[in-house]
């Protein structure tokens, strides 16, 4: 059965301590601004400074028993332009990641990086490391594995994160392990030839924790996920299929068999033992390279298993089991491993880079990841005191925090926020210095990212910059899909000149299957490209 599921793939838009909100002049009860919230039962007849055309679309079936909410202000003179429901609170999907990738750009800036480093136990002698070498996990969201030569941070509009729920997404180029092959290197570099102790995986920056039943750790390889790349062969005959990145002892069991041109291209994985990944399903004649994840378990080991194969590559040998699991047992207390002299380090992108990947294409672990480590930076190990700390940063900033509440970083079902919230929130980043930094994070209305298929041939295309919030799950009684919420929320540079910050949201519609869901993507943005073209 699908339950709650929050889709942040480029398609679709793809804790509970404290809230953070905000309500435009200050705080006060959650009712909507001028008046009762809009009967969802009755369709849109008239919303100040709203076109017929954009009620056209609210009013559509998919939305008769359900709710829209807007906020549009003037962040230059202050004017709310629209409202509906602005003070009302609803779900916002991945909205939420403009809080948590927010909260890290004021606490840590724009331009700060994270050190990855390799520590050693024991002096080198005559080549020789009699002691352990320890990887420390600190955050790094992509560890070199999506570094492009300029030193941007690499993105595809449909990321490998979501590859299993829509198909289309593609893989960057880079190779996944660049991080710890440079690590490798400059142990290598450091007078090492070999290890006679073990090779460890500290992953204990922050307590056990996680999202959605995936974890979330301090080490990070290639999102923690294996890419699986199935090609069609001859109808009939078994496809073939790539692993990325190759790490032992991890192979392919191919199962997936390839059918005639136009037939169904449906392909799922498995694993029973945490080696061999299974791929079952099959593949049209006709259908382009398809890929898929698998997420494993046990990061710290498979980041232990590669980074042993990565100091092989580099010319330093290792004593120690390769497949074995990550003996984190051994390892001293952590302030101990801290103090440990470095052999290696590796820095992370920017944050702006990193924040870029969040919300471009809605990472959900690489938002709660942000939540992490601010709780790190406040002197906490629990990720879910990360939320208490992103409330005292907003605050600082000028954040109403009384009518909202979030209960994770990347904006999973049970988080509320009001239009008006969103709107304050990005009218205070558009004051700063680095506004424009921030603002190219965002997704852009029919170019990239969770927006780039959204009102691609209008006008409108390229002056729309938000990100994209989707919440669905099954309506089983009715065999159809449930979204409780739609939701856009950023900047709008009108045709007349004009900064708008705002807020769309569309909560509780019905759409009959995955295709639904993508036109409610298109719905929301034809809203927002119409207010682009009246102002």
């Amino acid at each position: 059965m699908l339950r709650h599921t929050q889709l942040g793939l480029g398609a679709i838009g793809a804790l509970a301590l404290v809230c953070l909100a905000t309500s435009v002049g200050g705080g006060g009860p959650l009712t909507p601004v001028g008046g009762a919230a809009a009967d969802s039962s009755e369709p849109l007849t008239s919303v100040p400074g709203l076109d017929q055309a954009a009620l056209d679309v609210m009013n559509a079936p998919p939305y008769t028993h359900g709710q829209w909410a807007i906020s549009v202000q003037d962040m230059d003179t202050g004017e709310q332009v629209i409202s509906l429901n602005a003070d009302t609170v609803f779900e916002p999907g991945s909205v939420v990641k403009t809080y948590s990738s927010g909260a890290a750009w004021l606490e840590f800036g724009p331009e700060s990086t994270i050190v990855t480093p390799v520590k050693r136990t024991a002096e080198i002698a005559g080549g020789v490391l009699a002691g352990d070498l320890i990887l420390v996990g600190k955050g790094d969201l992509t560890m070199g594995g999506r570094t492009k030569a300029d030193g941007t941070v690499d993105v595809t509009n449909l990321d490998h994160n979501d590859a299993n729920a829509i198909p289309g997404a593609t893989l960057t180029p880079e190779d996944p392990l660049t991080g710890l092959n440079e690590l490798a290197a400059q142990v290598k570099a450091a007078g090492i030839d070999s290890i006679t102790g073990e090779v460890i995986v500290d992953n204990r920056l922050w307590d056990t924790h996680e999202l959605a039943g995936q974890p979330i750790t301090p080490m990070i390889i290639n999102q923690n996920v294996i890419d699986l790349t199935t090609t069609a062969t001859t109808p009939g005959q078994p496809a073939t299929a790539e692993i990325s990145p190759g790490v032992s002892p991890w192979t392919l069991d191919v199962q997936v068999q390839t059918v005639a041109a136009g037939g169904v291209t449906k392909i799922t994985t498995g694993s029973v033992d945490e080696k061999t990944i299974v791929l079952t399903g099959t593949i049209a004649a006709d259908s382009g390279p398809v890929v898929n994840i698998y997420t494993f378990k046990d990061p710290a080991t498979f980041a232990r298993t590669a980074y042993i194969e990565a100091l092989g590559r580099a010319g330093v040998s290792v004593a120690a089991d390769p497949l074995a699991a990550n003996p984190a047992s051994v390892l001293p207390d952590y302030a101990v491993v801290d103090a440990l002299p470095s052999v290696a380090e590796l820095i992370s992108l920017p944050l702006q880079q990193e924040a870029t990947y969040v919300l471009k294409i809605s990472y959900n672990r690489g938002a709660e990841t942000f939540i992490c480590r601010l709780a790190i930076a406040a002197g906490k190990t629990e990720c879910t005191e990360g939320i208490t700390r992103a409330a005292e940063i907003w605050s600082a900033a000028g954040l109403n925090t009384t009518t909202a509440s979030l209960i994770d970083g990347s904006g999973l079902d049970g988080n509320l926020i009001t239009p008006n919230n969103q709107v304050q929130l990005q009218t205070i980043m558009a004051n700063r210095s680095d506004a424009a930094l921030w603002k190219a994070t965002l997704p852009i209305l029919g170019v990239d990212g969770s927006l780039f298929q959204v009102q691609a041939n209008s006008p409108a295309k390229g002056m729309v910059s938000a990100k994209t919030g989707t919440l669905v799950s099954a309506d089983v009684f009715n065999n159809r899909l449930r979204m409780p919420t739609k939701a856009l929320g950023g900047y709008i540079d009108t045709q007349g000149g004009r900064r708008f910050a705002f807020a769309i949201m569309a909560t509780n519609s019905f759409v009959a299957d995955i295709n639904g869901v993508l036109a409610a993507n298109e719905d929301v943005g034809t809203v927002a490209a119409i207010i682009q073209q009246d102002y």
